[in-house]
């Protein structure tokens, strides 16, 4: 097991200004750090990559999927511009020394259309995907899928869909994560959704329910990592949080209020959290 922490808390794109947010992080405990690539040269990575390695810390990464990048689109030019975006952000994930893209990888997300997915978008959406995932392969990249919640997405929005989208793309390099937040809305049991991803979870948000600091909400997280454990898991336990230092990511997540003291010490309690919890 690996403890994380995504970025987004600070920044939406990493620069060299934030190194010394990355000593901080060491220094409160995580093995590693999250970083958002919302474009594939949105940070320098060769950089940060380098104070990393010099931190002994691991790094993952989180994408997203734009409008006019959209796997799963009508459009075919749109659909192979979805595809590109993955392959581009899966080569700086190489520069950046990320083993792992995780993220919403197949729509775009918060981009709902006023109905569920169709049997046309999701064979886009596996022929996208299986294409992304090989080039994966060749990388030494895996690819994670991430099921959001109904505000969000429209596609996938629960651990069984994302199980059998990852079975019906039937490639070793196309995986799938959880996020506690989006389970604690989507799933009858977040604890039953943890055994059906069983073997195809590579990667885990530890993420409150209100988005803050975890443990001061109210996911029973001994259970969650009890279940984890069960089905063998031991990958990154990576936290995700929002808070309002950043107006474009507080309004993306609908961060409305202040909900935690600092940064720091949302990051502090999380990381003694999993540790003590664990």
């Amino acid at each position: 097991m690996k403890v994380g922490i995504n970025v987004l808390l600070w920044t939406a794109a990493a620069t060299e200004e934030h190194l010394g947010l990355l000593d901080d992080i060491k220094s409160w405990g995580y093995d590693g750090v999250e970083f958002p690539m919302f474009a594939p040269d949105c940070s320098p990575w060769e950089t940060l990559a380098e104070k990393l390695d010099d931190l002994g810390l691991g790094r993952t990464v989180v994408t997203v999927i734009a409008p006019e990048a959209n796997p799963i689109a009508e459009s075919a030019a749109v659909r192979e511009a979805g595809v590109a975006h993955l392959k581009a952000c899966i080569d700086s994930c190489v520069v950046l020394g990320s083993k792992l893209l995780i993220g919403p990888l197949y729509a775009p997300c918060g981009e709902l259309v006023g109905r569920g997915r169709t049997d046309q978008e999701w064979g886009w959406g596996i022929e996208a995907l299986r294409e992304a995932a090989e080039h994966a392969a060749g990388a030494g990249v895996t690819l994670a899928i991430e099921p959001l919640n109904r505000f969000e997405s429209y596609f996938i929005t629960s651990s069984r869909e994302a199980a059998d989208f990852v079975d019906e793309v039937g490639h070793p390099n196309l995986r799938m994560m959880l996020d506690t937040f989006h389970a604690n809305i989507e799933e009858k049991d977040p604890i039953a959704a943890i055994e059906a991803a069983g073997e195809r979870l590579v990667h885990f948000h530890v993420s409150e329910n209100d988005r803050s600091t975890p443990g001061e909400g109210h996911i029973p997280w001994p259970r969650v990592f009890s279940a984890l454990r069960e089905i063998g898991y031991d990958n990154w336990l990576t936290v995700e949080a929002f808070g309002r230092a950043l107006p474009e990511v507080a309004a993306a997540t609908c961060i409305w209020r202040d909900m935690i003291p600092s940064e720091e010490h949302l990051a502090k309690t999380a990381s003694r959290l999993i540790r003590e919890s664990w």
